[in-house]
């Protein structure tokens, strides 16, 4: 990260928590520092979860592995690894800062549970 993330150390204090939800879902972080590179260039390693009552991921945001995106100019030069599952589903997602990522995954939560 190039400039100071206010969000990076309640992120990384964040690393091992897991969430019960009062309808049976969850939700758990694993968080890193990691050394910088052209995958992961803002040096955090991630991933943020949501899980059903079946403990099957409906939800995440991670960067543990690099993905081929579909349908899209754009995926074909993405060099990080940061993506989105819904579901079965891979999506690009773009990190811009641990404050963000953390709004974004509890946005997404909400709108999950929201349905359920």
């Amino acid at each position: 990260m190039t400039e100071f993330d206010s969000g990076l150390e309640t992120l990384l204090e964040l690393d091992g928590e897991v969430f019960p939800m009062d309808n049976g879902y969850w939700t758990k972080f694993d968080v890193h520092k990691v050394n910088p590179s052209k995958e992961i260039p803002h040096g955090v390693k991630y991933s943020l979860t949501l899980h059903n009552r079946q403990n099957q991921r409906v939800l995440g945001f991670d960067n543990a592995h690099g993905v081929k995106l579909k349908k899209s100019r754009y995926a074909a030069k993405k060099i990080t690894w940061d993506h989105k599952h819904l579901e079965n589903i891979v999506m690009d997602y773009e990190f811009e800062s641990a404050a963000q990522l953390m709004e974004d995954f509890w946005l997404e939560v909400d709108k999950i549970l929201g349905d359920n």
